[in-house]
């Protein structure tokens, strides 16, 4: 393990060229710059650096930890800066929009870490149907908000003053009655074997989700029932109850609130990715907290 001081001088006569103008930088004495630089060549077991009539230059070793103190240096730093946000969080507020699915599988184990951590923050929770959670970030109704878009829909464009980090992407499978014949099997079901099977259209006029119903459309699947709003618990329980099929997110069809069949589907490209939509123009640490504990608890990729 290297002393992070020892790092630092090692960057230091690394940039100012020579010892003597390195130890003058850091408010070090020469002797007791040289002193640190020996213990970091003992730590490292090679030398570091040469010293010459003009200064001194780093050896081959010395380039290649330079590298690494430098990352190691740069990580210190940000840590030391988000220590300082999370001591700016006392008195603090959060407010958060979520639409359902998110806010019954997805924020209450972020909810809990957070409040467990600053017990004293104010914290709202306010339901949005995408993208209604993107335009109340961007009005200032709340500071965050989780939102989603779909595959192969394009995305609507986010407000300047907005970014969204992607916290989950998931696949869109089909979901049936238990037993259903479609999903007895485990082999990937390509999407033209819908054709023909009553289709639960989940919010068909929904901007979000037109580009999966246009390619259920185009894959054969025939609308029985249509769902305006995706309230994937009622089209969980319609498909339960034997009125159809449908094409839901993994979460979803992972955790029903009815007893359903799950098949993935060929090719896996219908598509769900959720987000957490905030500002940009202007600091919140509160904020910034709860995202790096939504990063950290869901953030992952479709493989």
């Amino acid at each position: 393990m290297y002393d992070p001081t020892r790092l630092a001088a090692l960057v230091a006569v690394s940039e100012a060229g020579s010892i003597t103008r390195a130890a003058e930088r850091l408010g070090y004495t020469v002797p007791a710059l040289s002193q640190q630089l020996a213990k970091l060549e003992r730590e490292a077991g090679a030398p570091l650096l040469v010293r010459h009539h003009r200064g001194a230059r780093l050896t081959g070793a010395g380039e290649l930890l330079l590298a690494r103190a430098r990352r190691v240096l740069d990580e210190m730093e940000q840590a030391r800066h988000e220590l300082a946000q999370l001591a700016d969080l006392s008195g603090d507020r959060l407010s958060v929009g979520t639409f359902t699915d998110a806010g019954i599988q997805l924020l209450p184990p972020a909810l809990t870490a957070f409040r467990r951590a600053h017990p004293d923050i104010e914290l709202t929770v306010r339901g949005y149907e995408p993208p209604l959670g993107v335009a109340a970030v961007a009005a200032g109704e709340v500071d965050l908000a989780l939102t989603h878009t779909y595959e192969p829909t394009a995305p609507a464009p986010l407000p300047a003053s907005l970014t969204a980090e992607p916290v989950l992407v998931e696949e869109l499978v089909l979901v049936t009655s238990p037993g259903h014949a479609l999903a007895s099997a485990s082999a990937r079901l390509p999407l033209s074997e819908l054709a023909g099977h009553p289709l639960i259209s989940v919010a068909p006029a929904h901007p979000p989700r037109q580009g999966v119903e246009s390619a259920l459309a185009a894959a054969g699947a025939t609308p029985s029932v249509l769902v305006e709003t995706p309230n994937y618990a009622l089209v969980c329980a319609l498909v339960s109850s034997g009125l159809g099929i449908a094409v839901v997110p993994e979460m979803v069809a992972r955790a029903p609130a009815a007893p359903v069949g799950v098949r993935l589907l060929e090719p896996g490209n219908l598509r769900r990715t959720i987000s957490v939509v905030h500002r940009t123009d202007e600091p919140h640490p509160a904020a910034d907290t709860f995202r790096a504990l939504l990063r950290g608890a869901f953030g992952r990729s479709a493989g």
